[in-house]
């Protein structure tokens, strides 16, 4: 079928596809924030250890992030609300199984169900409003709502998961996407119509298969703490840039990355989502297994966070679409470095007004990042590559939660003991918040040079040589040919 066009759908019908694809991310991004607050729960009725909380976590944002591109490339071959529908399906039954996980061990691997359902909701709904809001600025409004849905889970799950773990228990958590994801099909089965690519591109399973070699051992590696897996991490990028280049239609064009605008979205999501995963994991196990809060308490100690969230995604969604993106990422990295250092250099977990001043600034911060990084991720490419892009964006921001857990997780567990005061984990912690701190300068400095006029330059000349058939074959900006497969 044709690419959706703003012509071919009216406004309120454009508007329900909107709604529909923000439930499908609400219930991903609500079961994360909501399993945060049920770490310590866990911890006890399963007996993890804090690397079994890790993988918890990482189970499902590692199997996410190794199929996203898969996903929104096969979205764009077969049909993106055929696999939307797929996903919710899938996720539904990979929630189910959660919630009947007899021990940690079938809970990690049930996560991992739930993430190959969840690969095909976010970055194929970003496909989806995409190609339905084809103008720039309607398209950031959009993006915007969908950044504000992020703040609506951040500031439900915890909230949500903590009155669930105080009453039922930690399994209920996953029983509340069951009829979220029941409605989300049923509406997407009568709203959403059916498309696809005009050229779909050809299935990649080599690529595929390096990309979650390359995403799983980076990951092992890390938490683990184990050379073996850091060495298959880097035979496996060698892989993917020796292989990918090859290929005609390879499961990551390379050739996006030209765009120093788009090159820098990745980098930025990676960082900004890397340095939010690390810092909710760490203020989550504080409030609880060391002030002694219970989840609904610990849940209303980051209301401040998840509420900036909210307020300001759809503000930047309305400044990315009339500004461009470089203001808001430029406060977003500003603001969240600010928010890491009142922790890192004074202490701020162990007092409650400079607690909750950080919460708020770095709410704002992660606020401000979403609406820009994937209106940069998607407005300089085809639409016909419009699951492939988004994709490639949704997959930095897991990869980030991945990473920002396994790391931030590692330094805390180098430093942390049998101390449980509120000073032995203020030090054990110091390192972890330095390390989110340099993600959110990150941000700052990564934002700052890819989005001035020269890197708009690369992003237009990358779409010219993406939308010429031969071009990206022979040139690459240089003047020098591209080796065919």
């Amino acid at each position: 079928m044709p690419e959706l066009t703003r012509s071919q759908l009216p406004r309120g019908r454009q508007l329900v596809v909107l709604a529909i694809c923000c439930m499908s991310l609400l219930i991903v991004s609500l079961d994360n924030t909501a399993l945060n607050v049920a770490l310590p729960s866990l911890r006890r009725d399963l007996g993890a250890s804090v690397a079994g909380l890790q993988w918890v976590i990482d189970a499902y944002t590692l199997v996410l992030a190794s199929l996203l591109m898969l996903a929104g490339s096969t979205a764009d071959r077969i049909g993106r609300r055929k696999v939307f529908v797929t996903g919710l399906v899938v996720f539904a039954l990979g929630s189910l199984l959660c919630s009947l996980a007899p021990n940690l061990e079938a809970l990690i691997a049930f996560r991992a169900v739930q993430a190959v359902g969840g690969s095909m909701l976010n970055p194929v709904a970003m496909s989806i409003i995409t190609n339905t809001f084809t103008e720039p600025a309607a398209r950031a409004r959009a993006i915007g709502v969908w950044g504000a849905v992020v703040g609506i889970s951040l500031a439900l799950g915890p909230l949500v998961g903590g009155a669930l773990v105080e009453s039922v228990g930690w399994r209920a958590i996953f029983w509340v996407n069951l009829p979220v994801a029941l409605v989300a099909l049923v509406l997407t089965l009568r709203y959403v119509p059916e498309s696809r690519a005009p050229r779909p591109r050809r299935a990649d399973p080599v690529g595929q298969l390096l990309v979650a070699v390359l995403l799983g051992s980076l990951t092992y590696a890390i938490i683990e703490s184990d050379p073996f897996f850091a060495g298959i991490t880097v035979a496996a990028l060698a892989g993917v840039l020796v292989y990918e280049p090859r290929r005609r239609e390879p499961l990551i064009d390379l050739r996006f990355f030209r765009s120093a605008p788009f090159s820098g979205a990745t980098v930025v999501a990676v960082c900004a989502f890397s340095g939010f995963a690390g810092f909710l994991f760490l203020n989550t196990l504080y409030l609880q297994e060391v002030r002694g809060l219970s989840p609904l308490e610990a849940g209303l100690y980051v209301l401040p966070m998840a509420g900036m969230t909210f307020v300001f995604a759809p503000l930047s969604g309305r400044l990315t679409g009339a500004r461009g993106p470089r203001l808001p990422l430029l406060l977003a990295g500003t603001a969240m470095a600010a928010g890491a250092l009142l922790f890192a250099a004074f202490g701020a977990e162990t007092h409650d007004p400079l607690l909750f001043t950080g919460y708020v600034v770095f709410g704002i911060g992660f606020g401000l990042v979403n609406a820009p990084i994937t209106n940069t991720a998607v407005s300089g490419m085809p639409r016909a590559q419009a699951g492939v892009a988004a994709a490639v964006a949704s997959t930095s921001r897991q990869v980030g939660q991945t990473l920002g857990v396994a790391v931030v997780g590692a330094v805390l567990a180098a430093g942390v003991g049998a101390g449980t005061s509120p000073d032995d984990f203020a030090a054990a912690a110091r390192p972890a918040y330095w390390v989110v701190t340099a993600c959110g300068l990150a941000v700052l400095a990564v934002g700052a040079l890819t989005s001035g006029k020269w890197a708009r330059r690369t992003a237009e000349r990358t779409a010219r040589c993406l939308e010429t058939e031969d071009g990206p074959r022979t040139a690459d900006g240089t003047g020098r040919p591209l080796r065919r497969p």
